[in-house]
């Protein structure tokens, strides 16, 4: 009886090792989170900081949008650009240029 008894707990204490196991290689670590969710918010806070002095500094290209639909700003050489979602300027040829759709 003992022996049944010390077998199933045997059974079960393997069973749940195994599962604990797998659900732990599974999930990610607490340091890879942070690193994306810092690189996110580092992301967003150049992109608004980069839009807001573009619309201080810089004329906005009435009309017009850039190929992913955000505004076109000229700067004081007159190159048109763009703010990308990294908060990089990207400067456009003309080509690029698309008019905004008529609301």
């Amino acid at each position: 009886m003992k022996r049944k008894y010390l077998l199933g707990l045997l059974t079960l204490a393997l069973i749940g090792t195994v599962s604990l196991s797998a659900q732990a290689q599974e999930k990610k670590t607490v340091g890879e989170t942070i690193d994306k969710t810092a690189t996110k918010v580092g992301h967003k806070t150049a992109e608004v900081a980069v839009k807001g002095s573009s619309k201080v500094a810089d004329k906005t290209y009435k009309g017009k949008m850039a190929p992913d639909g955000t505004n076109v700003y000229i700067d004081g050489k007159n190159r048109k650009y763009y703010v990308n979602k990294k908060g990089g300027k990207v400067y456009l040829k003309a080509s690029q240029i698309r008019n905004k759709p008529a609301e």
